[in-house]
């Protein structure tokens, strides 16, 4: 590489290097050193469950074993009994204790700076996901919550996933028509009756759905509640198929959605 280019990359690097001296990188999860941002320690990469084969092909529920079948094919025992709305699921860690502070850190304690890197996961542990989507949409928040948390989590990532992928973001296309309770101590079929009817598409995005393939776009899968929404929505509104991509998915149900 030679020219404009090259010089342009190497003011780049250099001005890494210079900001690197004056503000060493840290950890996502515990701010100790690191050697370059955007990364984990080793100790807290160690703490955390990265998702992977073999895995529900649809709603990416890991398995301890492969199963007997071909894993492409093979389904958890919820999807089994009774299929999700949509189509996969995909999310690049377990929310467990290893995860938590990362997660929570993100959503409610203004560490925003890690959507990028939390965006690269995503896009390698939704790789498949990704190719298929014509367009992303974040899981919104009501504007009440909104307004005490000032950013939402979820657009951030969805904005992040579009800069990557170059799969267009439309960051308001679903509205939260009311501002439903935390999710955190209702049983699953509390959860699906707190966020009934309370997401809507824009009309003015309509035609954005209509026959598109969605990515729809969360930080934490749990019982699946929240997302299952959001896709009856979107399907309604002409969705010809809806993939969710989390950043992190709770392997027994037990955390807030």
């Amino acid at each position: 590489m030679t020219g404009p280019r090259a010089a342009s990359a190497w003011f780049v690097a250099a001005g890494r290097s210079v900001l690197d001296a004056l503000l060493p990188p840290r950890c996502l999860a515990c701010g100790g050193p690191v050697g370059a941002a955007g990364t984990l320690c080793p100790a807290c990469w160690e703490a955390v469950t990265f998702l992977g084969p073999p895995m529900c092909r649809c709603c990416g529920f890991p398995f301890e074993l492969a199963p007997e079948v071909d894993a492409g094919e093979s389904l958890c025992a919820a999807c089994h009994a009774s299929p999700p709305p949509y189509a996969h699921a995909r999310a690049v860690m377990a929310y467990d204790d290893g995860s938590r502070g990362l997660v929570l850190g993100f959503k409610h304690a203004d560490r925003s700076e890690a959507a990028p890197a939390f965006a690269q996961w995503m896009a390698r542990a939704g790789h498949e996901l990704l190719t298929e989507a014509q367009v992303i949409v974040p899981v919104p928040l009501h504007r009440w919550r909104l307004f005490a948390r000032r950013y939402n989590q979820s657009a951030l990532l969805a904005n992040q996933l579009g800069r990557l992928s170059g799969v267009p973001v439309v960051p308001d296309l679903l509205r939260r028509r009311r501002n439903t309770p935390s999710q955190g101590h209702l049983s699953p079929a509390g959860r699906s009756r707190n966020v009934a009817g309370a997401f809507a598409v824009h009309r003015r995005y309509a035609e954005r759905v209509r026959g598109r393939s969605v990515l729809l776009v969360d930080d934490v899968l749990t019982t699946g509640a929240t997302v299952a929404a959001c896709t009856r929505v979107l399907k309604r509104a002409g969705a010809r198929q809806v993939d969710v991509l989390t950043l992190a998915r709770v392997v027994r149900p037990t955390a807030p959605d």
